[in-house]
């Protein structure tokens, strides 16, 4: 799913252009956005692509939505 990743203050967001949904990022696996596993604020999660940590933002990428049975 196309995903575009933004930076406010010290905080992510996060936005889902087909669901026309914008929601902050409020868990991440690992200490950077990318590679790991994040939760936004409605409680979806998504795979993050492995990126550079200078990776300039915004930028969208293809993440991998998560469900239920991928905890």
């Amino acid at each position: 799913m196309k995903v575009t990743l933004r930076k406010v203050g010290q905080a992510y967001e996060i936005y889902v252009p087909k669901k026309d949904l914008e929601e902050k990022v409020v868990e991440a696996e690992r200490p950077g956005i990318w590679g790991g596993v994040i939760r936004i604020a409605n409680g979806w999660r998504f795979q993050m692509p492995e990126m550079a940590a200078e990776t300039p933002l915004p930028i969208t990428v293809e993440a991998r939505k998560l469900g239920d049975e991928d905890a």
